[in-house]
Order: structure tokens, then sequence, then C-alpha cells
């Protein structure tokens, strides 16, 4: 079981997370409407918003350094948050601003940050070979820092995620690939495009771990991840982890999510994993409704000091588009 200091600070990066999506979410329609322009607006361009799979976030990047390397997916600020990234970089390269991770350039799908030994891409599955080559690089360097790979359930169907187990478990390398399996592939449900019911499974075909955490909880998600991270520490190998967790949005903003039940959805809402959360911290004591409401508050300052620092940002120089590129 966490400690009560880790559980709060779960629920903090929960917040954070929660709040920055959402005001990102509102901002992004801004000149989209009322007809929806996906080119107009301050950000421009697809958006894909993580809200529901917090806890994941929250629950494994607990057990992390900021020297362990991160990969994730087109969905990424919620890992990217919980993992360090600075807020006003983050928010900066989504403005396609000069201070951005990617000097505005990359925008909300392709953040880099050494900082944080960050990086994530929209192509599925893109993530997973370059954790293996980051635990690899650790390996041969006598460090025990590891590799986390953060990718979708659709992902698992890729010629990448069985290229990238197998070499992890040959090589014995230091990763830990966590499936957030949120249901659904874009509008794909998983039983359609899917031969098992869990991935986890698919762990034992290369000798590995493979853990199944049936619900999105934000503890059980923590102790499943303290497990696989202090076996690939102490050189034990890799380990599967699948969440089955909560996208409750579309696949990305503007998306009618007609391929969704309104039970469905409406069943989504009633059990956000972050508010239930909250009321378990404040029924066992972790937490009192003060420190809760204080905790909002704080988590408000920050996102709206992000905003507004992205906001006021210079955009970049129309000769910069010749930077940072190969030639």
């Amino acid at each position: 079981m966490p400690s009560n200091e880790t559980l709060r600070e779960m629920h903090r990066q929960m917040l954070r997370i929660r709040l920055f999506e959402e005001t990102i979410q509102q901002i992004y329609f801004e000149g989209k409407t009322p007809a929806f322009d996906i080119a107009a607006g301050p950000v421009p361009g697809e958006m894909h918003l993580a809200a529901g799979q917090e806890p994941v976030a929250a629950g494994v990047c607990a057990h992390l350094r900021p020297t362990d390397a991160v990969t994730a997916t087109h969905r990424p600020h919620h890992v990217a948050l919980a993992h360090g990234m600075d807020m006003k970089k983050l928010a900066a390269e989504i403005f396609g601003k000069e201070t951005g991770l990617g000097h505005g350039k990359g925008g909300h799908m392709h953040l880099f940050d050494p900082a944080t030994n960050f990086g994530c891409s929209g192509i599925i599955a893109e993530g997973m070979p370059t954790a293996v080559g980051h635990a690899l690089a650790f390996k041969k360097l006598g460090r025990d820092d590891i590799a986390v790979s953060f990718f979708g359930e659709g992902a698992a169907n890729q010629g990448a995620f069985h290229e990238s187990l197998n070499l992890a478990a040959l090589w014995k390398l230091g990763v830990v690939f966590v499936c957030e399996d949120n249901a659904w592939a874009i509008s794909v449900p998983k039983d359609k495009a899917t031969a098992i019911p869990n991935n986890s499974d698919r762990a034992a075909a290369y000798g590995i771990p493979g853990v199944l955490v049936a619900d999105n909880d934000p503890v059980a998600i923590h102790e499943a991840a303290g497990e696989a991270v202090a076996r690939a520490r102490r050189g034990g190998g890799p380990s599967l982890i699948e969440v089955k967790t909560d996208r409750l949005l579309g696949h990305f903003e503007g998306d009618p999510q007609l391929y969704r039940s309104k039970e469905e959805l409406a069943l989504l809402k009633e059990r956000d994993a972050l508010r239930a959360f909250e009321r378990r911290l404040i029924d066992t004591g972790v937490l009192t409704a003060a420190e809760a409401e204080a905790a909002w508050k704080q988590a408000r300052a920050e996102v709206d000091a992000a905003i507004e620092f992205a906001r006021s940002s210079p955009s970049p120089e129309p000769a910069s588009a010749l930077q940072h590129v190969f030639a």
C-alpha cells in the first residue's frame, strides 16, 4: 500500500493533469466554432486528451526517477506531466510557441524533453522499440535506470509490440511496458480487433511477467508498477502491465463519438476515477475536504500560469523553419 504522502502526491498529479487538459480543451475550440475548422484558433491541428487515464500515469510515474526514460503515445500529456515535464514548456509547445519544448515545431503529439528523458510520437507503437533502446543503453552503461513504454491496446496488435517484447526479454532489459486499455482504438472496439481479452496474457509468450489491473484504480496500478519497476532495476528483465482504464472523451477533440452509446458515456462520467480516488482519500482520512479543495486551487493556479506563459510567448520567426531539421 502506498504511503499517505504518496497517495496525496498521486492525487495532486491527477488534479493538475485533469485541469490542464480541461483548460486545453476549452482553448482548443476558440475560433473553431460554429463550423468546426481544425486549422483555426490558437491551437490548430488535432488534439488527443487523456481525461480518465490519469491513474495510469500517476500510479506508474510515482516510482520513477528523472533519469528514467519514458515513451508515450499521441495521447501523452498525462504521462509527460506525471514524469515531471515543465507544464509551461508543454503548454507553449501545444500553442506552437518559441518557448515550447520543440520551439513550437513538434506540437502536442511529438514532445521531446531531455530534462526528463521523455519522448512520444503519433506513430502507433513507435515508443516501444525506443524504450528498448533506452534500456539497452542503460544496461551497457552499468546504470540501474529503467525505461517505461506507455501504449494503447491497439498498439498491441502491431509488429513493434512483439519485436520489442522479444528483444527486451531476450536481452533481459529493464523495461516496463504499460498498456493503457481504454477499450477503443480510435472507433474500433477491442473485441473487434484483438483475438484475446487481455493483452497481459501475451507476456507468457516471451517468458516475462504479465499483470492485469482490472480497473482504473491508482493504488492497484501503483502496486503493480512497483513490482515491475523493482524487477527492472535489479536486472530481472521486462514486465508487461495492462490497465483497464477509461477514455472519458473522444479519440480527438471534435470526435462526435457516434460509435459509443449514450449509456456508455454516462457510465464513464459516473465512475470518473479522479473523483472516486479523491472521495476514497477523504473517507479514509488521508485527505481532509479542506486539503482537497486547496489542492484543486493550487493546481488551478499552476495551470493558469502555464497557459498565460504560452499565450504571451512569442511565435517562432519564419526563418527558424530551416533550423533544427536534418539536411
